[in-house]
């Protein structure tokens, strides 16, 4: 995504604005901007990413930007991220008792390994399991990991928030990370 200059933004925000549509993301990820919460800051941002491998969709999410240049005080800050992600897991994955705690990890990792400085973060890790009823008992069992967090970015840059994001979505959906130049083998992964 091209940067570009949209009339009247505060500085800050239009410099995150441009990382956010600069950002370099992993092939898998397809992300597109969407119209943003209008009610919630000043100024908002907002794109929603679906990770596609092989024509299947294995995982999506949200994620928003708020900007108050005045600051937040529950933020911490003038910017904060709010975000969502959601994915199909394998039964044995989902089982794991241990799934939250790393299921959050992998959000500190993605940030810390695309070194995008954040304070006051705070979320969720829910496993949900859906079975159907009725007309519907034909449809598989289903559980889905959904994480739910926010955090206050340290400065505009948040190409790299992003970018750390998209990369927990991949983690979520089981696609392994890739050194630069790699390109995975496809796995066999149930669709939905």
């Amino acid at each position: 995504m091209a940067p570009s200059r949209e009339a009247g933004l505060p500085p800050d925000f239009q410099r995150a604005l441009d990382s956010l549509r600069a950002a370099h993301v992993r092939p898998e990820t397809v992300l597109a901007e969407v119209p943003a919460p209008q009610r919630l800051a000043p100024y908002s941002a907002a794109f929603t990413a679906d990770v596609v491998v092989s024509g299947t969709e294995l995982a999506s999410g949200r994620f928003v930007v708020l900007y108050d240049p005045a600051g937040h005080d529950a933020w911490d800050g003038e910017f904060r991220v709010v975000t969502l992600a959601r994915a199909e897991l394998e039964p044995e994955i989902a089982a794991d008792p241990m799934l939250a705690g790393v299921g959050w990890s992998w959000l500190m990792e993605a940030l810390a390994s695309h070194e995008a400085p954040y304070a006051a973060p705070s979320g969720t890790v829910t496993r949900v399991h859906s079975e159907s009823f009725g007309a519907l008992a034909d449809r598989p069992m289903v559980t889905e990991i959904e994480l739910r967090a926010s955090w206050t970015p340290l400065d505009p840059d948040l190409g790299r928030h992003l970018a750390a994001w998209c990369d927990l979505l991949c983690m979520c959906a089981g696609v392994p990370p890739t050194p630069p130049g790699v390109v995975p083998i496809p796995g066999h992964r149930r669709g939905r």
